[in-house]
């Protein structure tokens, strides 16, 4: 059986300005049943490599990109079909010779207001140590550009993740040693201090974190344990107040005994009442649907077809109708697999080029699903 249907856009390079027109130049259309024909494949023009990408709630699609002068930003108000020129994230000010910014995540809070996670390579310049910290930009719904960069916890750190919300809501969480959270409740205007959600979390330093907020308002968080050099997936609920309920383990089910960190990425984000989210052990990619409190919902931990490498990005999304589509970047390819509401798979795995390590992709409004390698 061939893959799903899948369309390839093609345009002038990112870099030109006023490209916001494109010209549809393809269109691959498989013979799988209609129920698999869901996930489109669209290519961002230009070099850039794809990041993230977010739909925001008037079914925007926010994008966030890295190119060889920095991160960059583009949306689309049409599922993919056009896109706004490349918008440069980093401020002039923020630019010095040597300092090169790479976008981590991104996300979409009230308003529609683009949150974007940066990091720098301060630590390779041997710049003071508070540089090396978590870099933060944001843009207004009618602003022209990007929120001058912001150093927000000017602290050594890594695993940079974002979550934000329609109530205003959003957390900027990080690995420093141990795993911690900053908290703003007023749109990123201003954030909490730095803290740890439990002292006794202990993640693996080079991997990352993965966070999103829950139709409730509660924040997940997800982390790689590595005490006693057990390698299992955890997630932790907070409320707004920042008290948090005991980490809920997501992948004993395949337990990875390994001295020394992995360096992996994992993805979980909202999917109706609860969360989806993925992971890989081993090298294989598995996911599992949570209820609102955290609870792995049954059939428990799947095993996906994908593999995954070191700090390579991971997909995971869920359509209304209870459709979860997983897609996994590896060696310079982007794989995926639709699954039904009842997890089981729909149609053969898919896979198309894909240059770098991030993996973006979002669920539209009519349950369909679309990638960007």
């Amino acid at each position: 059986m061939k893959n799903f249907t899948t369309m390839i856009l093609h345009c002038r390079p990112i870099a030109c300005v006023g490209f916001i027109s494109l010209l549809l130049s393809t269109v691959f259309i498989s013979h799988a049943n209609e129920r698999t024909n869901r996930v489109n494949v669209i290519r961002v023009p230009g070099e850039a490599k794809m990041v993230k990408a977010q739909l925001g709630t008037d079914d925007t699609i926010h994008l966030l990109l890295d190119a060889e002068d920095g991160p960059r930003y583009v949306k689309s108000t049409d599922a993919g079909v056009t896109f706004s020129a490349p918008m440069t994230i980093v401020d002039a000010a923020s630019k010095k010779p040597g300092l090169k910014f790479q976008g981590e995540d991104l996300a979409v809070g009230k308003d529609g207001r683009v949150h974007v996670a940066m990091s720098n390579n301060a630590w390779k310049l041997k710049l003071p140590e508070e540089e090396w910290g978590f870099y933060y930009a944001s843009l207004a719904p009618v602003a022209r550009a990007f929120s001058p960069v912001r150093n927000v916890n000017r602290k050594p750190s890594e695993g940079f993740s974002l979550a934000a919300d329609e109530r205003g809501n959003v957390s900027a969480c990080f690995l420093s040693g141990k795993l911690f959270t900053m908290v703003s409740h007023d749109n990123e205007k201003t954030f909490s201090k730095f803290a740890e959600p439990n002292p006794a979390f202990n993640p693996c330093d080079c991997c990352t974190t993965a966070a999103a907020y829950g139709a409730d308002g509660k924040l997940a968080l997800l982390y790689r344990e590595e005490t006693d050099n057990e390698r299992d997936m955890f997630v932790v609920l907070s409320d707004q107040r920042g008290e948090s309920k005991p980490a809920q383990t997501l992948g004993s089910g395949t337990p990875w005994k390994l001295n020394g960190c992995p360096m992996t990425y994992f993805t979980i984000t909202r999917a109706g009442e609860g969360y989806v989210a993925a992971w890989p052990t081993k090298g294989q990619v598995y996911f599992a649907r949570l209820d609102n409190a955290g609870a792995v919902l049954p059939p428990g931990e799947i095993k996906s077809p994908g593999t995954s490498g070191m700090r390579n990005g991971l997909v995971a999304l869920s359509a209304r109708d209870g459709a979860t589509l997983v897609a996994w970047k590896n060696k310079d390819v982007l794989g995926w697999q639709l699954y039904d509401a009842k997890a089981q798979p729909q149609g053969e795995p898919g896979s198309v080029s894909s240059l770098g390590g991030g993996a973006a992709g979002a669920v539209l409004p009519d349950g369909n699903f679309v990638l960007f390698p």
